[in-house]
């Protein structure tokens, strides 16, 4: 089971930038899909961004709306999530996931993280 360990959380004004990492305990291969998602208070869990393949081929969810962009370096074991023009809506734990396989389906993602704060104000 691979260890997954986010950082780069913060709080931010609306319209900030923040890059969130996650750090994985092994090697993670193109092809085992790794996705990012964030849960608010009183909300339930969301995917936000995944990526999977040899070509890295992303798939965001619609209120991302170009703003953010997920990204792996996979010699470095690690995930990235660049999000620029942060909104207070954006506010929510986010938490980086990993599944065992090529299929990036909510039920697929198996290892998690701890998750790291964003909060955004207005």
């Amino acid at each position: 089971q691979v260890q997954l360990v986010e950082s780069g959380g913060g709080s931010v004004q609306a319209g900030g930038s923040l890059r969130l990492s996650c750090a994985a305990s092994i090697y993670m291969a193109s092809s085992r899909c790794m996705g990012w998602f964030r849960q608010a208070p009183g909300k339930e869990r969301e995917k936000v961004a995944h990526i999977v393949g040899l070509f890295g081929d992303t798939y965001y969810e619609g209120f991302v709306n170009g703003r953010f962009t997920i990204s792996r370096d996979n010699a470095k074991r690690t995930l990235y999530l660049q999000m620029d023009n942060l909104k207070p809506d954006d506010s929510a734990m986010y938490y980086c996931a990993a599944t065992s396989g090529s299929t990036c389906l909510p039920e697929d993602f198996t290892s998690w993280g701890q998750g790291t704060q964003v909060t955004v104000s207005s």
